[in-house]
This record gives structure tokens, C-alpha cells and sequence, in this order.
């Protein structure tokens, strides 16, 4: 009997430690969510969209640093994301908004951050009003090809740390660089439909990914992190393009009027 209940107790012990990897980043990044300041609740402070309609300077720009899905793979020129994203902030600021888009199909966050600290964008993030950043995908997606899911699961910690290490890296020399620029980044999504089978395991996974973007993002000056994860998931793959993993045109124009309600909508933390 004492046995069993020895059993019994690693059992349970083992049970609780994977309930706890799994479902307490959900917690935390509900509670991050929660505490993100709304224009409503507090009339005194600016929105993003009321601050750069009052800014002295008629034109804005606007940066994009990081993957295809900044590059705008799965739609045409006038289609991606950050072209739609900075007309619709044109006409709700009422001033010109010139888009830079740096996006590089397949780069890891890795080698994103080597490219920022060798200074290849830095006359260009220093001119900018607003750096949209989107790297991280290509890091699972690189280790699945060299190893098995099985692998990428077991290696998941160290994957992330990396991750999130590399995109603290880059926010605090784009910072650095240019203290008063708002700097946005994008949640990472799931792509797979839902009667695939490695859906459940990937819609549990992604909140402990997506919770270094929002830890990163919550120690800067002016930051804003895109719920993209509202409307590219299991339920909206009409936005996805036929390849399954980039947004299509309505994709991408999800994403950029996501973008627009939070910039409307969510307060602006002073920068220095």
C-alpha cells in the first residue's frame, strides 16, 4: 500500500508540474492583458492616434523590422501589413505616414539581432516615430526542421529564453537609439486548423511564447503589443494565404485595423 501511494503522489506531483508549465503563463499574460491602460479609463491621458495627431511634424514614419510577415508574404505590394496599417494611421492622424519596410523572409530573431547591433537600421530607427517589430516564428519553425515536434517540445525552455533574450536585445537598442519612438510588437499566432492534431498542443504552448513578447514590451518607455492572436486562430483561417502559416490580404488587413483600435484605444506612456 505504501507503494501505491508513493506512486500515487509522483503522480500527482508530475501532474501539477504540467499543469503548471502549461496554464500558468495564461494566467500571467491575462493579468498583463488586464493591467494594459484604456484611453476610457483615464480621459486625462493621450491615445497613441490623439498623440500623433497632435505632433508639430506633418509627416510620420514608420519602421518595420523582421520576418516575411512583415515583408507581407501572402499578399501583394499595396496588401501587406505595414503598407495598409500606415495608411489607415494616415487618415485617422490626418498627416502623411512613409512606411520603411525592412522585412526579411526567414530571418530568426537570432539574426535579427545581429543585424541591430551591427547597426544596419540604425540611421533609419533613428528617424522613425513608430519601429513595428515581428521575429520569433522562424525560430520554431527552423528547429522543427532540424529535429522532430518531440524535440522542439523538450527544448521549448531553452528555445524561448533565446527568443526573448534576442528581442530584449534589439527593443533596448532600438531604445537606445531612439527614446522617443513607439515601438510595437506582434503576438505570434497559431496557424494550424483545429482538426490538426498538433493544434491543442500549439494553442497551449503559444501564451508562454507570446508572454516574453509582453514581459519585453513592459519594460520600455512607449510600447504596444499587437493582439494579433484575436484575429488569425482556429477560427479565422479565412485570413490565412494558401501556404497555411502568412495572412492573406484580409490577413493582414485584420491585423492592421487590430493595430488601429489598439492605437486608439490603448494610453501612450511617455517616452524619455
Amino acid at each position: 500500500m505504501k507503494l501505491v501511494k508513493y506512486l500515487f503522489i509522483l503522480i500527482l506531483i508530475a501532474a501539477l508540474g504540467t499543469a503548471t508549465w502549461i496554464y500558468y503563463p495564461h494566467y500571467q499574460l491575462y493579468q498583463l492583458k488586464k493591467h494594459t491602460v484604456k484611453v476610457s479609463q483615464n480621459s486625462e491621458k493621450t491615445s497613441y492616434v490623439e498623440y500623433y495627431r497632435n505632433t508639430k511634424s506633418d509627416t510620420l514614419h514608420h519602421l518595420a523590422l523582421g520576418d516575411s510577415i512583415i515583408h507581407g508574404v501572402g499578399a501583394g505590394q499595396k496588401e501587406n501589413l505595414v503598407y495598409q496599417f500606415s495608411t489607415k494611421l494616415a487618415q485617422q492622424v490626418d498627416k502623411k505616414v512613409e512606411s520603411d519596410n525592412q522585412g526579411i523572409n526567414g530571418i530568426t530573431s537570432t539574426e535579427l539581432n545581429s543585424l541591430v547591433q551591427e547597426g544596419r537600421f540604425d540611421e533609419s530607427i533613428k528617424r522613425a516615430d513608430i519601429i513595428t517589430i515581428n521575429v520569433g516564428g522562424n525560430d520554431i519553425l527552423q528547429t522543427v526542421k532540424r529535429v522532430d515536434f518531440q524535440s522542439v517540445f523538450e527544448t521549448y525552455d531553452e528555445l524561448q529564453t533565446n527568443f526573448k533574450k534576442n528581442l530584449s536585445d534589439i527593443t533596448t537598442r532600438v531604445h537606445k537609439l531612439n527614446p522617443k519612438a513607439t515601438i510595437v510588437l506582434l503576438e505570434l499566432y497559431n496557424p494550424l486548423p483545429p482538426d490538426n492534431q498538433l493544434y491543442p498542443m500549439a494553442d497551449k504552448m503559444l501564451p508562454k511564447w507570446n508572454l516574453n513578447i509582453y514581459m519585453v514590451a513592459s519594460g520600455l518607455q512607449s510600447s504596444l503589443v499587437v493582439e494579433t492572436t484575436k484575429v488569425i486562430n482556429g477560427k479565422h483561417l479565412q485570413n490565412l494565404s494558401p501556404d497555411g502559416v502568412h495572412p492573406n490580404h484580409a490577413g493582414y488587413s485584420a491585423i492592421s485595423k487590430q493595430m488601429i483600435s489598439q492605437f486608439a484605444h490603448e494610453i501612450r506612456k511617455s517616452g524619455k
